[in-house]
C-alpha cells in the first residue's frame, strides 16, 4: 500500500468529491431514500460525519490527548450497549443537523489532520481491532467511497472511478478471512491471487502469481462487490477455482454483520 501521506491525501480528495455532490442539494434531495433501507441522503452524510468525528477523537487519543481517549472510551461503551442499533441512531441524529455539510467538512478535515500526527508504530483504538494510522485512513477512505456510492445512486448520478479506489480494493483483499469469520466459516489456508484492472488501465495485483485460486476483473467493480454496493452478476469480477468463487459470494470489506447486498438489475 501507499504511504500514510498519500492515503490521507486520497481520503481528503474522496471527501471533497462527495462534498461537491451534496453541498447544494435541496431539502427534497436530502430526504431522498438511498439503497440502505431507512437511510436518506442526509443519513448517509450524517453517518460519515459522526464516524469521522469519532475517528478524530480516538486518533487524538492515540497521539497523546487523554481527554480525547476518554471520550472515545465513553463512545465505545455506548456502542457496546446497543451493538446492532447505535450506527442507525447516530446517523438519524446527525441527519437532523441544520449545518450537516459544514459540520462534516470540519470533522473530516480535523480527522485527516490528526491521522498525520500519529507516531509510527502507534495503534489507534477502534470498534474492532486497533489499527495503524495508514489502516485507519484507508478504512475511512473505503467508507467515504461506499457511502458516496449510496448517495450517487439515490441522486441518479454516475461517478467516474479514480485510482483512489486502490485503497478500497486493498481492504477488500485484506479482509478475505474476516468475511469468512463473519459468516462463521473457516477460510482457506492457501492465499488467493487477485488481479484487477485500475480505472487508468493498470494492473493491480495481490497474492502469489502461482496461486490456483484467482479473482480477476475490474477494480471498480471489485470495490462495488466487497462493499456490497452492487449485485455480483452485474459486475465484471470473475473467479477461478471453487474457493475463490465462494469468497466472492461473501466478500465484505466493512465491519458489522453481513448485509443483504443489492438486488440484481
Amino acid at each position: 500500500m501507499a504511504d500514510l501521506a498519500s492515503i490521507v491525501e486520497d481520503l481528503r480528495a474522496e471527501g471533497d468529491a462527495l462534498d461537491a455532490l451534496v453541498a447544494d442539494l435541496t431539502d427534497q434531495q436530502w430526504s431522498m431514500p438511498t439503497p440502505a433501507p431507512g437511510w436518506t441522503v442526509a443519513h448517509q452524510i450524517g453517518h460519515l460525519s459522526w464516524t469521522d468525528n469519532v475517528a478524530e477523537r480516538t486518533t487524538s487519543g492515540a497521539a497523546g490527548d487523554p481527554a480525547a481517549a476518554a471520550e472515545f472510551d465513553a463512545t465505545l461503551k455506548l456502542a457496546w450497549a446497543d451493538p446492532t442499533g447505535f450506527v442507525d441512531v447516530a446517523a438519524a441524529e446527525e441527519a437532523k443537523a441544520p449545518d450537516l455539510v459544514p459540520t462534516w467538512r470540519s470533522r473530516r478535515h480535523a480527522m485527516a489532520d490528526g491521522l498525520s500526527t500519529v507516531p509510527s508504530g502507534v495503534k489507534i483504538p477502534w470498534f474492532g481491532p486497533p489499527m495503524s494510522a495508514a489502516s485507519m485512513a484507508t478504512a475511512r477512505l473505503m467508507e467515504t467511497w461506499a457511502h458516496g456510492q449510496d448517495v450517487a445512486d439515490a441522486l441518479g448520478v454516475t461517478r467516474e472511478p479514480t485510482d483512489r479506489i486502490r485503497g478500497v480494493a486493498h481492504i477488500g483483499v485484506r479482509t478475505r478471512d474476516f468475511a469468512y469469520a463473519l459468516n462463521q466459516q473457516t477460510p482457506p489456508s492457501e492465499p488467493f491471487r487477485v488481479e484487477l484492472t485500475s480505472p487508468l488501465g493498470e494492473l493491480w495485483t495481490w497474492g502469489p502469481e502461482d496461486a490456483s485460486q484467482r479473482v480477476l476483473g475490474s477494480a471498480a467493480d471489485f470495490c462495488l462487490l466487497v462493499t456490497q454496493r452492487a449485485h455480483r452478476e452485474n459486475l465484471d469480477v470473475h473467479a477461478v477455482g471453487a474457493d475463490a468463487e465462494h469468497w466472492l459470494t461473501i466478500a465484505q470489506a466493512f465491519a458489522g454483520p453481513p448485509g443483504p447486498g443489492r438486488d440484481k438489475q
